[in-house]
C-alpha cells in the first residue's frame, strides 16, 4: 500500500524538501497521501518557504496549501502546534484576499479555517470552536460561485448541525441530517473527472456522515442508521484506490469495521463483530505507525474495543488480552499528547477492559496486576511536570478500584480511594481546560459519592 511514499522517502529523505519550493507533489494535494509525517512535515516547510519566496505570484493560493499540509500533519499527530499554525496561515491567505475581487479564493482560504476550528474541536474537544467553524463555513458559501470551496462549506455546515443535533435527534432527524451531505458530495465526485483531491474529499464527507450515524445510532439503538453508517464507509472505501490514496483508505477501512461494531453489538451478531475485528486487524496491519501515529493509534483503540466485545459476547478470555495489548500500543502515541481527551477515553477503556476480563474469569489477580501497574506508574509521574498525565492516571486507577468494588461486592475503603483520586482529576482537568476530561471524571466522582451515601 505505501511503497511509493516508502520509495520517495529514499529518494529524498535526506535532502530539504523545499530547496526548489515545489516540495515532493509539485503542488498536487492528492499525493500528500503517499507521505509519512517526516515527509509532510517536509512537505509543510516547502510550502512556507513557497509562499514567502519574493516573486511569489499568487501569495495567498500558496498560504492556502501551506494552511492544508500544516492541517494534515495535525490531524496525523495530534500536534496542536500544527493545527495553530494552518489556522494562522489560513487566515493569513483570507486577509491577503479581496472577497470582492476573488470571491472563490477568498472562499476557500475561510474553508481551510473553518476546517482548522473544526480539526481542534475534534482533536482537543474545544466544542467553541465548532461555532467559529460555522461562521466561517456560513461566510464561504456565501462567496464562493460553486466548485470545491462551496461544496467543501456545505459538507462542514452539514457535520456541524449533525454535530449539535447528537444528543436530542430522533431517527427522523437524524436520516434528514445526514441526507444534507448527498448534494455536496455529489458535486465532489463530479468535480473529481478534472480534480484528483475532489475524489478524496468526497470518501472523507461519506466518513463524517458515516461517523454522524454511527453516534445516532448508537445513541438511539437503530440498526437502520448504523446499517448506512456501513454502506458509506464501504462506498468510501470503494471509490479509493489503496495504492493512490493508501490513508484515506485506511480510514474508511476503520469506520467500518467500528460500524460492523455497532451493528453487531446492537443486533448480538457475534459474527458481524468477529467480521469488524477482522476488518480493523487488516487496517492496522496496512498502516504503518510512522505514516500516521494519531490513525494508528486510533486503529488499535477500535480493534481493542472490538476485541472486548468479542471478549463479552463469546467468554474468550484471549481476546481480553488481546485488546489490552492493543490499548495498550495505542499508548504508545497518545501518552505524548497530553491535552487530547482521547487519552483519558482510552485509559479508561483499558480499566474497562481489564476489570472485564476480571469479571469474565473471577480472577482478581488480574486487578491486583493492573493496580499495581498503575500505582509504579503514578509514583514515576510528576503532578507539577506532567500534570495531564498525572490526572490521567488518577482517572484510570479511580476505574481499578471501582471495578474491584462492583467485583468482590466489598468496599475495604477503595471507593474513598477512588473519591479522593477524582477529586484530583477533576481539579487538574479543569485547571487544564480539558471540558471532556472535566466531565468525564466528574460523573464518575458523582456516581461514587451516590453509591457511597445509598451504603
Amino acid at each position: 500500500m505505501f511503497e511509493l511514499g516508502r520509495e520517495l522517502k529514499r529518494l529524498f529523505g535526506a535532502e530539504p524538501a523545499f530547496g526548489s519550493g515545489d516540495g515532493l507533489t509539485g503542488g498536487d494535494s492528492s499525493l500528500l497521501e503517499l507521505l509519512d509525517v517526516n515527509l509532510l512535515l517536509q512537505e509543510a516547510k516547502a510550502a512556507d518557504v513557497a509562499a514567502g519566496r519574493p516573486g511569489t505570484g499568487e501569495k495567498s493560493e500558496r498560504r492556502i496549501e501551506a494552511a492544508f499540509i500544516w492541517r494534515e500533519a495535525a490531524r496525523r499527530t495530534g500536534d496542536v502546534v500544527h493545527l495553530r499554525k494552518a489556522a494562522a496561515t489560513a487566515e493569513a491567505a483570507s486577509t491577503g484576499l479581496d472577497a470582492s475581487r476573488r470571491p472563490d479564493l477568498w472562499a476557500r482560504a475561510r474553508c481551510e479555517q473553518a476546517l482548522c476550528a473544526l480539526a481542534g474541536a475534534e482533536l482537543f474537544g474545544d466544542l467553541g470552536l465548532n461555532a467559529a467553524a460555522e461562521v466561517a463555513f456560513r461566510e464561504a458559501r456565501a462567496a464562493a460561485r460553486g466548485g470545491m470551496a462551496a461544496a467543501q462549506a456545505d459538507v462542514g455546515l452539514a457535520v456541524i448541525a449533525g454535530r449539535e443535533a447528537l444528543a436530542r435527534a430522533d431517527a427522523m432527524t437524524a436520516r434528514t441530517l445526514a441526507d444534507n451531505f448527498t448534494a455536496p458530495i455529489a458535486a465532489l465526485e463530479a468535480l473529481s473527472r478534472r480534480a484528483p483531491a475532489a475524489r478524496i474529499l468526497a470518501s472523507e464527507a461519506r466518513l463524517m456522515r458515516a461517523d454522524l450515524l454511527c453516534a445516532f445510532g448508537a445513541r438511539l439503538k437503530d440498526e437502520s442508521l448504523l446499517a448506512r453508517a456501513i454502506d458509506d464507509a464501504a462506498a468510501a472505501a470503494a471509490r479509493l484506490s489503496p495504492d493512490y490514496e493508501p490513508l484515506v483508505a485506511a480510514r474508511a477501512e476503520m469506520m467500518r469495521g467500528q460500524a460492523l461494531t455497532l451493528w453487531g453489538e446492537l443486533t448480538g451478531d457475534v459474527e458481524a463483530i468477529a467480521r469488524a475485528a477482522a476488518v480493523l486487524a487488516d487496517a492496522v496491519e496496512q498502516l504503518p505507525r510512522d505514516h500516521s501515529p494519531l490513525d494508528w493509534a486510533r486503529a488499535q483503540l477500535a480493534l481493542a474495543e472490538t476485541l472486548q466485545l468479542l471478549g463479552d459476547a463469546c467468554g474468550d478470555d484471549k481476546a481480553f488480552d488481546q485488546a489490552v495489548t492493543c490499548y495498550d500500543r495505542a499508548n504508545l502515541v497518545l501518552r505524548e499528547i497530553p491535552a487530547m481527551p482521547l487519552r483519558g477515553v482510552a485509559a479508561s477503556a483499558r480499566a474497562v477492559c481489564l476489570s472485564r476480563a476480571a469479571e469474565a474469569t473471577g480472577d482478581l489477580a488480574v486487578l491486583d496486576i493492573a493496580e499495581t501497574a498503575m500505582k509504579i506508574e503514578l509514583s514515576s509521574l510528576q503532578a507539577r511536570r506532567d500534570p495531564v498525565g498525572w490526572a490521567v492516571a488518577q482517572l484510570h486507577l479511580a476505574r481499578l478500584y471501582e471495578a474491584r468494588i462492583d467485583l468482590t461486592g466489598r468496599d475495604r475503603g477503595q471507593r474513598a480511594a477512588a473519591i479522593v483520586a477524582l477529586e484530583a482529576a477533576v481539579d487538574v482537568f479543569a485547571d487544564e481546560g480539558l471540558r471532556t476530561l472535566t466531565t468525564m471524571a466528574a460523573d464518575a466522582l458523582e456516581r461514587l459519592r451516590l453509591a457511597a451515601r445509598a451504603v
